[in-house]
């Protein structure tokens, strides 16, 4: 193999002739933290927002497309920008991906309905899947995995700023009709365009380093054969409840997917060290375990966060402002867990008792979840939440830890993107099969609880009070109850009508939905239960030191 040096941002071996002062990892790490910014405020900023968006385009059902869309092409391109960034250099791919996640956020606020907005979305994810792996692929190439706890301080920042400010900034611009003629919720989107333009310029002025370059092939076969085995099975995982999942479309869902994954593992074992995610890493026992216990991650937190802001927003009628305001324990919980473990892996290099920590507190949390009912004082809401803030606080920075400390210099950017895309994928598949549990049993849910509520006498006198007819809403959920409609208007298409009926009314709404959710945070209750059991599994390597590469 022939190497030669190019000036780039990103260096790909720590042999260089002179390490870094921390002034200088401090200015490198200004870039990496405008670019992770952008990307993570998005992901808080949808989330709160995307009930009201699902809403106004009549697509509440619909929304895990909008979700699972972003997941899936962001979790494809992952490794492909690692094996790109070891190749050619991190920082052309970190400025690409910037640039296409703010095209795609400007495509997103045009959106006309949830399928449009999911296509869209796709692109916006093109984009994303470079931004969180190349930054903590960068951060593992100028920083020595003992010294790297340090630094994870201003990471910490990032993600603490864009928890609180996501969710207040995405539920006031979701609830504002319009701003400037534009409708509120489309500058959930919009936002990232400056922002964009404001961290691609940032990145461009700081992030400079000597750069190494290595000669290797593009393994594009692999990446196709990906895309192949993911979408089909994503896509079943969506559509199943509607189509059946014994009918034809999912059994040709499911012959695709297997024919993609059969087709990545050839080629993968083919392309050996040149594949996409090559074998020999998670040859490595560390960073074996660490996969899987990712992909469990992926499940529950994406999984969990997914359900969360719904049930505030349906169940207890929160706006999605206060619905931002009231997640901020969770912020609370991932900030002071990541920075504790940060601290004492810095100080004592120990990371496998964070990781166990984080995987029972995470399952902890979701049990937690799964006894929130429509009328659970809010004290006990937000306890769960601090509890499965802490668990994502102790896993997430620790397991990267693990990767990158067990993984060869040379092999930086193809580990951290592997560490990041098996997370990735356990949230796409969590978000779609949580998604696609919570909308086939809410019909269930909701036919049980009016069953119990229609025939009580606090129901019926509402019915049948002149002043609670007077309000139009009231009148046609009646109607529609009278003529054989128990659902009266549809709350899987626009839900916003349930915060508009009189309280008796809509308690069979509000307990149908709750009752679906507890159902989903059980079941990813168990998931993590069994994440928790393989922490055990991880072997404890100790963290290296090493010198830091030179500045160009």
């Amino acid at each position: 193999m022939t190497s030669h040096a190019t000036a780039e941002s990103a260096p790909a071996s720590a042999q260089a002739d002179a390490g870094l002062t921390h002034a200088q990892i401090v200015t490198i790490l200004i870039g990496l933290m405008t670019g992770m910014f952008l990307a993570a405020l998005d992901q808080t900023i949808v989330a709160t927002a995307i009930r009201t968006i699902a809403d106004d385009l009549d697509g509440l059902s619909q929304q895990a497309w909008a979700t699972t869309a972003y997941l899936i092409t962001s979790t494809i391109v992952t490794p492909l920008y690692g094996k790109l960034s070891d190749i050619y250099g991190r920082k052309r791919f970190f400025l690409s991906a910037i640039t296409i996640f703010v095209f795609g956020s400007a495509l997103c606020s045009l959106a006309g309905s949830m399928y449009q907005l999911a296509v869209f979305r796709a692109v916006q994810g093109l984009g994303a899947g470079g931004l969180f792996s190349l930054a903590l692929a960068i951060l593992g190439d100028i920083v020595p995995p003992r010294e790297r706890a340090r630094y994870q301080g201003f990471f910490l920042a990032v993600f603490g700023t864009s928890s609180v400010l996501g969710p207040v900034v995405g539920g006031f611009l979701a609830g504002q009709s319009s701003i400037l003629g534009v409708s509120g919720w489309r500058w959930v989107f919009l936002v990232n365009v400056p922002l964009g333009l404001i961290a691609f310029i940032v990145v461009a002025r700081t992030l400079h380093l000597r750069h190494r370059r290595l000669d290797h092939r593009i393994d594009w076969w692999g990446a196709a054969a990906l895309s192949v085995a993911a979408v089909p099975l994503l896509l079943v995982a969506e559509q199943g409840r509607r189509w059946g999942w014994g009918s034809l479309d999912s059994i040709l869902c499911y012959a695709v997917g297997l024919v993609g994954i059969v087709s990545f593992a050839l080629i993968e074992r083919r392309m050996g060290d040149e594949a996409l995610l090559p074998f020999h890493l998670f040859r490595n026992r560390t960073i074996g375990i660490s996969s899987i216990i990712s992909v469990v991650i992926g499940i529950g937190m994406f999984g969990g966060l997914a359900m969360l802001p719904l049930y505030l927003q349906i169940v207890r009628g929160a706006s999605p402002t206060k619905a931002g305001l009231l997640m901020l324990p969770l912020t609370l919980g991932i900030m002071t867990g990541s920075v504790l473990a940060g601290q004492l892996i810095s100080k004592f290099g120990r990371y496998r008792r964070f990781i166990r920590m984080g995987g029972l507190l995470l399952t902890v949390g979701l049990v937690l979840f799964s006894f929130l009912r429509y009328d659970t004082a809010m004290w006990k809401v937000m306890l769960p939440m601090i509890v499965f803030g802490l668990g994502l606080g102790f896993m997430m920075q620790p397991l990267m830890l693990a990767v990158q400390n067990s993984a060869d210099r040379k092999d930086m950017g193809v580990a951290t993107s592997s560490a990041t895309f098996t997370r990735q994928i356990g949230g796409t598949l969590g978000t779609a099969v949580f998604l696609s549990i919570l909308f086939s049993v809410v019909p269930t849910k909701l036919a049980e609880a009016f069953t119990r509520w229609v025939p009580t006498a606090e129901f019926q006198a509402a019915v049948k009070d002149p002043q609670v007819m007077q309000n139009p809403v009231n009148q046609a959920f009646v109607k529609a109850l009278q003529s054989g409609d128990r659902g009266g208007l549809n709350p899987l298409s626009d839900s916003s009508f349930i915060q508009h009926l009189d309280p008796r009314l809509a308690r069979p709404f509000l307990e149908g939905f709750s009752n679906s959710m507890n159902l989903v945070f059980l079941v990813g209750a168990c998931v993590m239960f069994v994440g928790w059991l393989v922490t055990f599994l991880l072997p404890h390597v100790e963290l290296q030191g090493g010198e830091r590469p030179a500045a160009e």
